[in-house]
């Protein structure tokens, strides 16, 4: 499934083609959810965030990046590049409260019925750990507290779900890419269990 994945994110041509030994090999001993979690994150630095420059600067390293800016310019750039340039004092990142942002998903959830899961975001997780990247250890540890009952809570609806239904598009759409994954992982589980000790073939 890994390398239908990777090859889906290459051009259609047949020179492009990953090597099923090469994939194995990068990705031996790390599980499918670690690896989508891991191109979702990639994904989420790659798309483009708006800053504010705080100098005037000139960085080439064509044909990748080229940077010509004034202080005071407001461009973007891809997220990546503006966390690098965010941490030498060169731009300032105009992003939306992440903060706001992360306290919505898990209010929902709080008040979200028992046995209905909240909507989030594909790349939520991915946008969380950015976040908790860029705060103090105090900061940190406090979200981290305030997102455990969070992750128990979608933990648990999704474990249910899933022993009873296979994932339908309602229910997808409310889910991370992440989660998506691990709700089709469960459901097998649960199938293969029922059948073996159900004796049914």
């Amino acid at each position: 499934m890994i390398i239908t994945f990777v090859n889906s994110l290459l051009p259609s041509h047949d020179d492009y083609d990953v090597d099923a030994d090469v994939v194995n090999n990068l990705i031996s001993g790390i599980d499918d959810i670690s690896i989508l979690y891991t191109f979702s994150t990639l994904e989420y630095l790659l798309k483009d965030v708006r800053v504010i420059y705080l100098k005037d600067i000139e960085i080439s390293i064509r044909p990748l990046i080229f940077i010509s800016a004034k202080e005071g310019d407001m461009t973007s750039v891809p997220r990546w590049i503006s966390i690098i340039l965010s941490e030498q004092g060169v731009v300032e990142i105009h992003d939306d409260d992440q903060l706001s942002y992360i306290k919505r998903a898990l209010n929902r959830e709080r008040i979200s019925p028992t046995h209905e899961v909240s909507t989030i975001e594909p790349d939520f997780y991915a946008r969380v750990n950015n976040y908790l990247r860029t705060i103090e250890d105090k900061d940190r540890e406090s979200l981290i507290v305030s997102l455990n009952p969070f992750i128990a809570s979608r933990l648990q609806k999704i474990v249910k779900l899933s022993a009873s239904s296979p994932l339908v598009p309602e229910l997808e759409e409310k889910l991370s890419l992440e989660e998506k994954l691990l709700y089709e992982n469960f459901h097998n589980m649960t199938s293969n269990f029922k059948k073996l000790v159900l004796k049914i073939e």
